[in-house]
């Protein structure tokens, strides 16, 4: 089985995010990195004041339903440097994203490390997020809407990922 970690970059919604968790948790991911602006709940070297520490926290847990405490996880404000710790221990960056150039998830083979990037979801992640990764994937969609919410894009992806 693959080893499967996940970023969450600049997502604004607490729910997503504890949706993710609950998901990563589930499907035995290694490790979820919430980087940029996205919401993540207090631990133990916490630099938000209290109450807003707490008010996110409790957001989160809505979605998560403890899986925040199940799962290793991270809050790193830069990206970059998170992507390039994992290339550091051989991770492929996976963006899931509509891109030019992206590949057909369903005909994707995941390799035995890999790193799956979410991000933002109406305008769609940035072009130089986009640029620094190994790969794009996107899930055709065979519908009217031209898109998934991001934790329903990332349950198929990350289930995908890990059938390999």
């Amino acid at each position: 089985m693959p080893e499967i970690v996940l970023i969450a970059h600049n997502l604004r919604s607490t729910h997503n995010v504890g949706s993710l968790l609950r998901t990563a948790e589930g499907l035995g991911l290694a490790k979820v990195y919430l980087t940029g602006y996205t919401p993540y709940p207090a631990h133990s070297h916490e630099t938000r004041l209290p109450h807003l520490a707490d008010k996110l926290t409790a957001q989160i847990h809505k979605t998560a339903l403890g899986a925040e405490n199940l799962i290793a996880w991270e809050h790193h404000d830069d990206v970059f440097s998170v992507m390039t710790k994992l290339r550091r221990h051989d991770y492929v960056i996976a963006a899931l994203e509509q891109a030019e150039n992206s590949l057909d998830l369903s005909t994707y083979k995941s390799p035995g490390k890999v790193a799956l990037i979410v991000g933002r979801e109406v305008e769609g992640m940035e072009s130089e997020v986009l640029a620094a990764c190994d790969v794009a994937l996107e899930i055709p969609m065979r519908g009217h809407k031209e898109s998934f919410n991001v934790v329903q894009a990332a349950a198929m992806a990350l289930y995908h990922l890990s059938q390999a």
